[in-house]
């Protein structure tokens, strides 16, 4: 069972978020929140396995509660809401730990998607919109990731950083370069630690960072 907070200030929206993951067998909305501030109040009483956030929020914005949230008790991932795919608040989302971000218009299908991909731990990283808004900003914008430098990196945990940044599961890894599931876990947790990163969303950051990655592909 996935135990869900639901957080926008638009009533109407919220409303109808919470009704349409109460449809499912595996989902239960177990908190709601109108703005930032009660969002970590709620997420601190009732733990839950995801928090979904809307990036504009009032009294404490949708960035400054996942902060709050995911450096709080318990493992609640956060899976943030904008109105536009190029939000310039997007990239920050994925800085500050955020699995992910979707459109308040996706469908009903990509909702459920998402919280459940985010909720296991995943990045929902898979749409173009996504690289795209990470690609636009990571050059423009001062990170807010430890500096590290691709020197750092073996030739295959640098391979893995980027198929993790073009969206590839753990078995797609594996399949591609020919080794175990375990091998790439292995890679990858050894890539997280010389890098200090918390998860998948913050690796496509950083290969973007690293010139590992642009947008349109890979680099070398």
């Amino acid at each position: 069972m996935i135990r869900a907070l639901v957080a926008d200030d638009q009533a109407v929206v919220r409303t109808g978020f919470v009704n349409l993951l109460n449809t499912q067998e595996d989902i239960e909305v177990v908190g709601e929140a109108e703005d930032g501030v009660q969002a970590v109040r709620v997420a601190a009483e009732t733990r839950p396995d995801l928090a979904l956030l809307d990036i504009r929020m009032p009294y404490k914005n949708g960035i400054e509660a996942a902060r709050e949230i995911l450096a709080g008790p318990g493992t609640t991932k956060v899976l943030m809401l904008t109105t536009f795919g190029l939000d310039e608040y997007v990239y920050d989302a994925l800085a500050a730990g955020a699995g992910g971000f979707l459109l308040k218009d996706a469908t009903f299908p990509e909702l459920l998607h998402a919280v459940r991909v985010v909720a296991a731990g995943n990045a929902l990283l898979s749409p173009e919109i996504t690289k795209r808004v990470i690609g636009e900003f990571v050059h423009a914008r001062t990170s807010r990731l430890p500096v590290h430098s691709v020197g750092e990196l073996t030739a295959r945990e640098a391979e893995v950083l980027v198929l993790i940044a073009r969206g590839l599961s753990n078995a797609e890894i594996a399949s591609r370069l020919t080794i175990t599931d375990h091998t790439v876990k292995t890679h990858i947790n050894r890539l997280f630690a010389k890098l200090e990163l918390r998860d998948r969303a913050q690796a496509v950051i950083a290969a973007y960072e690293l010139g590992l990655v642009r947008v349109g592909g890979a680099v070398g």
